[in-house]
């Protein structure tokens, strides 16, 4: 029991580590939370601090996932995964580094999935690309991609999976709950990439 608790202490930890906010703090010295859409994760790194600090921030919030993922191995434990890095996610969600605040944890979740199944991260992954290239939109590339992963645990035959990755899709889906509405009133921020950005802009 001491095992599993002091496991999920750390996987909270390394959850709430706040690269995107530490990185524009010390190289940039700009506030993410006060820029951008407020966001401590990837897609308001890219916007606030550029494509290098945002695929810095990609890489490590993907990574927090993955070792609190990993941490079941590290102890010689027989606990899920999954359950591990549920912690991590939270972690990242309200980080006790900024008041419990935090971002909206797709790329964490990512990182408990490539963890505990490198080959369902690979094709959900995949989603998550084709969806961006057709929509040119992160947040309705991330709930299709959260959504085809509900959707394909079905073929695995792992009920824990299969839970869990229903958990991740509806905080997915309710921490991007605004950005639905803004997709609905077609003012949802773009990528200056994939089709939808092209088709728009050849409109304009």
């Amino acid at each position: 029991m001491f095992v599993t608790i002091l496991m999920f202490i750390i996987a909270y930890f390394l959850g709430s580590l706040i690269p995107g906010y530490w990185i524009g703090k010390i190289f940039y010295h700009k506030n993410i939370l006060d820029e951008g859409s407020g966001n401590i994760g990837t897609t308001n790194s890219f916007r606030v601090l550029g494509p290098t600090a945002g695929s810095i921030t990609l890489v490590l919030d993907l990574l927090k996932g993955t070792a609190a993922g990993c941490l079941p191995l590290l102890f010689n434990s027989n606990i899920n995964p999954m359950l591990v890095g549920l912690a991590a996610i939270l972690g990242h969600t309200f980080s006790i580094w900024i008041k419990f605040k935090g971002g909206k944890a797709v790329a964490t979740s990512a990182g408990v999935l490539l963890a505990y199944n490198p080959p369902f991260f690979i094709f959900v992954i995949a989603v998550f690309i084709v969806v961006l290239l057709l929509t040119s939109m992160v947040s309705a590339s991330s709930m299709v991609a959260f959504s085809s992963a509900v959707l394909f645990s079905f073929f695995y035959h792992d009920w824990i999976l299969l839970v869990v990755s229903i958990i991740l899709t509806t905080f997915v889906f309710y921490r991007h709950r605004t950005n639905i509405l803004r997709i609905k009133n077609g003012t949802e921020s773009t990528i200056p990439f994939g089709l939808y950005h092209t088709i728009r802009k050849r409109r304009q």
